[in-house]
């Protein structure tokens, strides 16, 4: 049975393992993971895992130009299946492009409504926050994650061309 949990040093080969099955290099949408992180050592992997739990702190101020934000991955016993991301705020650039909520699931583990599971429950935790709107985007061109946007009571807003390309943005009041 899939369950979210908080970002864990315990699952370091899983998501190695994940992450090759995405791509090396490829953006993981919702991960957190950044060009200037090393998830491949140890070392680094924790250090990564360390700055993921961190910033759901609102005690600790994000680095410029980031929010604080509560991540969780998508896991079926030690398998990881995805990701997902939710901004507790929206600056410029969430607003614009990026929204409240981003989450991906790895190939193998999609069609299986483990996205739908996973918005549900950062849709939870959001109301818990104090979040009575939350923003989510999606590219222009896939229909699976604009349906699971819907089914989470997705209000298409508008269409518009980004920095990330064009992106479909929607709302969901809670």
């Amino acid at each position: 049975m899939p369950e979210l949990i908080t970002p864990t040093v315990r699952l370091h080969e899983a998501w190695l393992e994940s992450r090759d099955e995405w791509g090396v290099g490829v953006h993981q949408p919702g991960s957190g993971l950044r060009l200037t992180d090393d998830p491949e050592t140890h070392a680094g992997f924790a250090a990564w895992t360390r700055r993921l739990v961190s910033e759901e702190d609102p005690a600790v101020t994000p680095e410029a130009g980031w929010v604080n934000c509560s991540y969780r991955w998508v896991v079926e016993g030690d398998r990881m299946l995805g990701a997902i991301s939710l901004r507790h705020v929206l600056n410029d650039f969430l607003l614009n492009a990026g929204g409240h909520i981003g989450y991906g699931i790895r190939p193998t583990a999609r069609r299986r409504g483990l996205a739908s599971f996973a918005v549900t429950e950062m849709l939870t935790l959001a109301g818990k926050l104090g979040i009575d709107r939350v923003m989510i985007s999606c590219d222009v061109e896939n229909e699976g994650s604009a349906r699971t946007i819907e089914r989470n009571g997705g209000v298409l807003e508008d269409i518009r061309v980004t920095h990330l390309g064009t992106v479909k943005r929607y709302w969901i009041t809670l």
